[in-house]
């Protein structure tokens, strides 16, 4: 998605007390372990992650993490672009609200695009409906999860060693969560347990039997193996296009949390 000409950095990223922004740096922290890229660089407090094996936004982007952090950005984003093209990725920020409204303002200076706007969501995993769900007890074989996984997404089978790669780097506990039909895999998604917090990826829903309920009971079922497991909170990211899954999220017991979304330079594609 664009912005209209009306938009405004400040308007994208609004400013934050210091409340909500420590709420937001807790979250980004969790998320960059439980999905970890292959390579991280520190640019002060701007995070440049990439990944060879994988094409995924969040694994090959430059998030900023401290919204006073604005010197030198020309000079600092040409040497971040000679890393991505030493990867052979498109150069792309990440920017959440610790961004500030700065760095956005820069940016559409420059007529950087805006596009795949997308929702942290959380829920307290006392209030998680769980009581009746499948006590299922997670895969411990990544090849098995990761076919699955490739199945349901509908990705391309090449994707496989990045994601294999992916997950076996996860330092705090996955659980690999797979929901099948005879051998047929319905649904999976990764349930990663650190500390308090327990941050759902991956979910996804054959497209041949979605609407029937398989997502939310995998779901509750990685709910409720984590919160067994001593974590207090769930969250997760969604794109905020993505009515289906916000419905079910919402009706799970999930509230927003923040927003973030990706830019790209003039001329770069943004799918």
């Amino acid at each position: 998605m664009s912005p209209s000409t009306a938009t405004t950095g400040a308007d994208l990223v609004p400013q934050h007390p210091a409340s909500i922004l420590a709420t937001v740096r807790r979250y980004e922290a969790a998320g960059f372990r439980a999905w970890p890229a292959a390579a991280v660089h520190y640019d002060g407090t701007w995070v440049v992650r990439l990944t060879a094996g994988h094409p995924a936004k969040r694994l090959n982007s430059i998030t900023p993490l401290d919204p006073g952090d604005i010197d030198g950005m020309a000079d600092r984003i040409g040497r971040a672009s000679r890393r991505f093209e030493a990867y052979g990725r498109p150069l792309t920020f990440r920017l959440s609200p610790l961004a500030g409204s700065v760095i956005a303002a820069h940016l559409d200076a420059e007529g950087w695009s805006r596009f795949d706007d997308s929702l942290i969501m959380r829920m307290p995993l006392a209030d998680a409906p769980v009581e009746n769900a499948i006590d299922q007890i997670p895969l411990r074989d990544i090849s098995r999860f990761v076919s699955a996984s490739l199945k349901v997404h509908g990705s391309d089978a090449s994707l496989r060693p990045g994601l294999s790669e992916i997950i076996g780097a996860i330092q705090p506990e996955a659980g690999l969560f797979v929901l099948e039909r005879g051998d047929e895999p319905l649904a999976t998604l990764i349930c990663v347990h650190d500390g308090d917090l327990a941050g759902l990826f991956e979910i996804a829903t054959d497209e041949s039997v979605r609407g029937q309920g398989h997502g939310r009971q995998l779901i509750l079922s990685a709910l409720k193996w984590a919160r067994l497991r001593g974590a207090r909170e769930a969250w997760l990211q969604v794109g905020a296009d993505n009515g289906p899954a916000l419905g079910l999220y919402r009706s799970l017991g999930f509230s927003d949390v923040y927003h973030y979304h990706y830019r790209r330079p003039p001329g770069a594609q943004t799918c």
